[in-house]
């Protein structure tokens, strides 16, 4: 389509409703503006197309021959126009809402709380989509991901979830009983990191433990080191929202908390005003992280 040739939108906005409305305050009434600004756009309009649309006619306007072809014909597409949003519109308000997460933070933190979620919102369907790559929002069709970092992604908009508190783990089996107070006292003890995060490596070193002597178990996922703690297969550090579930029923023994700012996990979306739906989930998020 040669865009160059059809003139101004609002040109052919202030037209069709001129000669649908026989008048110039009755257009400028719909469309919210003044009177002298649809009569511009209508001269200006004739101008471009060079021929009469509308005459004057008693008080009110008079629609040319020229005219009624072209406020037909707009009238007509503006009509398809609307249809076709509408039914977008539609389309938007049933599909479900995605939700782009890491794994680990799916299985530790978010299906414990989602029941809440489907219970207060079963008119709101929700897909969770887990994984560990990062998604680009407006190209994946995503309306909201959950990630982990310092918040600071070039053009979109993030809001702390979780703050940077982290938890030195393991099994009890593993511990066995032993009188741990932070890192220093876990260097015989095998450590379960995740070759891509290097600041919980800097974390630990900070804490007093240099990780060169000591015996590292690589992971290729945060899910994967959980679940290798929980088996009691060495010592993780994770955020304190991922574990403290399982730290409450037993099943890992918090040794020391460390921080780490501003790491954390984030809401992420792209910018701008949120549609209803997405501000619904980014409320229910922030209810259940406050508790």
């Amino acid at each position: 389509m040669d865009w160059t040739r059809i003139p101004s939108l609002a040109a052919l906005r202030a037209f069709e409703a001129a000669a649908r409305l026989r008048g110039f305050t009755p257009a400028a009434g719909e469309l919210n503006v003044t009177p002298a600004a649809i009569a511009h756009h209508v001269r200006a309009l004739e101008a471009d197309l060079g021929t009469t649309l509308l005459t004057r006619a008693g008080r009110g306007l008079a629609v040319t021959a020229q005219g009624r072809l072209l406020a037909d014909g707009l009238s007509d597409g503006f009509g398809a126009i609307a249809d076709v949003i509408a039914i977008v519109r539609e389309t938007e308000a049933t599909r479900p809402l995605t939700l782009a997460v890491t794994p680990a933070f799916a299985s530790n933190w978010l299906m414990p709380r989602i029941g809440d979620f489907w219970q207060r919102h079963p008119d709101l369907p929700l897909a969770i989509q887990p994984g560990i790559e990062l998604v680009d929002l407006k190209r994946d069709g995503v309306d909201m991901a959950i990630r982990y970092g310092d918040g600071d992604w070039a053009g979109l908009q993030t809001e702390l979830l979780t703050d940077g508190q982290f938890w030195v783990v393991a099994h009890p089996d593993l511990l066995a009983g032993r009188a741990a107070d932070c890192v220093a006292d876990l260097a015989d003890l095998p450590w379960l990191m995740e070759h891509y995060v290097m600041a919980r490596r800097d974390m630990v070193e900070g804490a007093g433990l240099s990780l060169d002597g000591v015996a590292i178990r690589p992971m290729s996922s945060n899910t994967l080191a959980l679940s290798a703690a929980e088996a009691g297969l060495g010592v993780t550090v994770q955020p304190a929202s991922l574990v403290e579930r399982q730290v409450a029923a037993g099943a890992l023994v918090k040794v020391c908390e460390l921080r780490q700012e501003p790491l954390g996990y984030y809401i992420v979306t792209l910018p701008g005003p949120l549609p209803p739906r997405v501000t619904t989930l980014r409320t229910w998020l922030r209810r259940q992280a406050a508790q």
